[in-house]
């Protein structure tokens, strides 16, 4: 080949790469320029005008200064809706601000068979070795898991009244999720049972400060009924239910509609429980009430599947059979029916025999009447005794002959009834069972039915008249805390809590009043009680305040004997610091030597000791014996 042609060729080659050369550059800046002008419009479009664009290629540089973390995001966004967001390449900066909003400080505290779990952020003066310490000692030594974070931010106002509230009401929550925020704490937890659950609901809602929102949200397993009761009346009196049972609230509304349709006035109670017979039984209890009040009156009784209609006496004949032919074939087919007309009795010639058993509001109980035999007397006097306190049971029931067969059956029920009120009568008749009395229990009513359909079968008439007394209610009858110390004020009166001159063991004369004393303070439950002793001012001050919280020790102690819950107490000596009178006087120096009680805030630390019992009035009592010649200990001293 001729040297010529391979210059030629060469001279194209050359050409073509300078021409391919010229046309990348130009490409690559076209892209360039591009992709700056897309970003820049977008960020301009977003009111993101800060930010600055420059290019290299295909990678796209964000410069510039954003006011803050999430404008800077925003600025990124921008940009990689314009090109792909591999090419942004982040040079961005953020203005550090001058202070720092405070977070929002939580913490949860989870308990259950396991231990303890505190799970949240607090702030960092607090002592988190002592706070899980505590949560310890009120979980009764479980284990502890602290995965709480800290930040170095003041506490809100709220957080350690919320915080101190949490952990005091640990105690009484084995199994729960407690939530605090600044002035709020919320509590999920289960109880045992509906009663265990209303104690609860009360003593946390009087233990909360006022200056807290408390949420409480507290459950209770549902109990098992059984039988799956319900008793409806309708008789001259008005309707009425002696028992009530459903198993889902929507069950229980249809049941008291109907109820409500056949003339039942004002709230009735329907209890929720399991062992339900049918998921059809609103259907039944509703086709029933509905049959009863077409009918006119009488007693409807649900024992599970079992239904017994006694109609009321002179009710016509015809009519009675037409209701419960409609009633019988409308029924749910799990249900059993039994229909009874009564007749009138015949009137034997001894009168109608009669069984009665009363109980006082003292406990005294009277059994008087028919029994069948001198055995079934022995029995009824044995059951009575076993019920209520032995020395309370008077016999005073005769034997008669010829007495019903189940006549000793239905006294002992009427027995058992008799022992769910607080005070009442029970009358049996071969016919009927009447209960009538006062009772705390609201419940009361239905457990009677409960048991007497249990042991007398569902076909069994009686009447239950019972009033429910919320004065008898052992749980709403509870002193709030401030009461009780009002209370102690007006026991301890004129009279002194007096303790052996030179020490401090109490003197024998002050056991009446710790007596009287451990009773109310019983009734009160778990209330945060400081109990301080004072001195007045002769001898050393330091062997005085030692002196003074000895005798509150000996006091607390005193009271612990007597079965008193005083784990929510705590003692101080405060020695001769607050004096209530002139010490110069002998009369004086005997009201300065005294016992106090006082009712702590809700929000005190609890282990610490009190805040100045100044703060409020104080039930007291003084200490020491007023008549002992020589100085108490403490009031003197070792030196003198």
């Amino acid at each position: 080949m001729r040297l010529s042609s391979l210059i030629i060729t060469g001279g194209i080659f050359l050409a073509a790469g300078g021409v391919s050369l010229v046309a990348a550059n130009f490409a690559a800046r076209a892209v360039e320029r591009a992709s700056m002008t897309g970003v820049l419009s977008e960020l301009d479009a977003t009111g993101l005008t800060w930010a600055e664009v420059e290019t290299n290629g295909l990678q796209v540089f964000l410069f510039g200064t954003a006011p803050d973390e999430a404008t800077r995001f925003q600025a990124l966004s921008a940009a990689g809706r314009v090109v792909d967001a591999s090419r942004v390449i982040d040079q961005m900066l953020v203005v550090e601000p001058e202070d720092h909003a405070p977070p929002s400080f939580s913490v949860e505290i989870l308990r259950n068979d396991s231990g303890v779990s505190v799970i949240g952020l607090v702030p960092a003066d607090t002592d988190r070795a002592a706070l899980v310490e505590r949560f310890s000692r009120l979980a009764e030594g479980v284990e502890v898991t602290d995965l709480l974070e800290s930040a170095d931010f003041p506490a809100p106002d709220g957080w350690d009244v919320a915080l101190d509230y949490a952990a005091t009401s640990l105690r009484d929550l084995p199994r729960s999720k407690v939530s605090v925020e600044a002035g709020r704490v919320s509590i999920k937890a289960t109880t045992e049972s509906p009663e265990a659950r209303s104690r609860l609901e009360t003593a946390l809602t009087r233990r909360k400060p006022d200056d807290m929102r408390l949420a409480l949200d507290l459950t209770a397993p549902r109990p098992v009924i059984s039988p799956f009761i319900l008793r409806f009346s309708l008789d001259d009196g008005g309707a009425r239910f002696d028992a009530c049972s459903a198993d889902t609230e929507a069950a229980r509304d249809r049941i008291l509609h109907a109820a409500g349709k056949a003339g039942l006035e004002g709230k009735a109670a329907c209890r929720l429980g399991l062992g339900v017979p049918s998921r059809r039984w609103a259907d039944a209890a509703e086709i029933a009430i509905a049959k009863l009040a077409e009918l006119g009156g009488g007693t409807l009784t649900f024992s599970n599947a079992d239904i017994s209609l006694i109609a009321t006496e002179g009710t016509n004949q015809a009519r009675f059979d037409r209701i419960v032919g409609e009633l019988d074939a409308a029924l749910p087919e799990i249900f059993a029916l039994n229909a009874v007309l009564p007749k009138a009795p015949e009137t034997p010639p001894e009168g109608i025999p009669e069984f009665v058993a009363t109980l006082s509001p003292e406990g005294g109980v009277q059994l008087r009447g028919r029994l069948a035999s001198e055995q079934a007397r022995t029995t009824a006097d044995s059951y009575a005794r076993a019920l209520f306190s032995s020395g309370s049971v008077y016999t005073a029931a005769r034997v008669t002959e010829g007495m019903p067969n189940d006549w000793s059956m239905r006294t002992l029920a009427a027995l058992e009834a008799l022992s769910l009120l607080a005070h009442g009568a029970v009358t049996v008749t071969p016919d009927m069972l009447t209960i009538s009395g006062k009772t705390g229990n609201v419940d009361a009513g239905t457990m009677i039915a409960d048991l007497l359909v249990s042991k007398l079968g569902e076909a069994t008439a009686f009447e239950i008249d019972v009033e429910y007394v919320e004065a008898l209610d052992p749980i709403a009858a509870i002193p709030t805390p401030e009461e009780c110390e009002a209370t102690i004020v007006q026991i301890i009166g004129n009279r002194k809590i007096t303790f052996e001159p030179g020490s401090a063991t109490l003197d024998a004369s002050a056991n009446g009043l710790m007596d009287e004393l451990a009773e109310l303070l019983k009734q009160c439950g778990d209330i945060p009680l400081e109990i301080s002793g004072h001195t007045d001012s002769q001898g050393r001050e330091i062997m005085n305040e030692e002196l003074s919280r000895d005798r509150a020790q000996a006091v607390l102690d005193a009271l612990r004997a007597r079965r008193v819950p005083v784990r929510a107490y705590t003692v101080k000596g405060y020695g001769e610091a607050l004096p209530i009178a002139d010490n110069d006087t002998e009369e004086g120096r005997e009201a300065n030597r005294r016992i106090e009680f006082k009712l702590l805030k809700p929000a005190a630390e609890e282990g610490e000791e009190g805040a100045d019992p100044g703060d409020s009035d104080p039930a007291d009592a003084v200490a020491d014996d007023p008549d002992a010649d020589i100085p108490p200990a403490g009031e003197g001293t070792a030196d003198e």
